[in-house]
């Protein structure tokens, strides 16, 4: 599951809109699942999505819209298990869309152990972050307790003797795009935006 739908104010406009380069950042996030080995991708856009939906090749995603976007990622946590309707799914991996130094290594050591009961973190430098593995058995409760900006914080809090920590230090950044500086430092842009998308 990719979250691509916060509106961005510290970095001047959406996070889906990122582009590094003349692409954008949410098809390289669909590139790095893919090679990680997920077997379906969800997207939840929400900030401009319909700009997203026309500059982003989103063909290999199914695309889920949160409208409630603005109340912050709880609801864009809650939008994205709610559209996972297979039941052979067993566990899902979240990723944010601004982390352009995520790689599919990453993803495939926090994934490894996909089952219906897991709670893996990846760390960096000790500290938790994404991507996140969530087994179907937490997903509930994860639904229940997300929040505002702090998404899967209280469940993780609630359940922290569960979680595994899975450090990703030596196969990816951990950093997330939230700074103008950060944005120039990974070479990334936001096209205009159009009133009213």
């Amino acid at each position: 599951m990719i979250i691509a739908a916060g509106g961005g104010r510290r970095i001047g406009g959406p996070e889906a809109l990122l582009h590094q380069g003349e692409r954008p950042l949410v098809n390289q996030m669909i590139d790095t699942l893919t090679e990680a080995g997920c077997a379906r991708i969800v997207v939840v856009l929400g900030a401009a999505a319909n700009q997203v939906r026309e500059t982003a090749d989103l063909t290999a995603a199914t695309v889920v819209v949160n409208r409630a976007w603005g109340t912050g990622v709880g609801s864009s946590i809650r939008a994205g298990l709610a559209a996972i309707d297979d039941d052979d799914i067993e566990a899902v991996v979240v990723v944010p869309v601004d982390m352009p130094g995520l790689t599919a290594a990453a993803v495939s050591r926090v994934t490894a152990l996909p089952y219906p009961d897991v709670l893996v973190c990846a760390t960096y430098g000790g500290l938790r972050g994404y991507p996140m593995l969530f087994g179907r058995r937490h997903w509930s409760g994860i639904a229940t307790l997300a929040s505002a900006d702090v998404g899967a914080r209280p469940y993780l809090l609630a359940h922290k003797r569960q979680i595994v920590d899975i450090a990703c230090d030596a196969v990816a950044d951990g950093s997330r795009v939230d700074t103008p500086e950060l944005m120039t430092l990974y070479g990334l842009t936001i096209p205009p935006q159009r009133v009213g998308a």
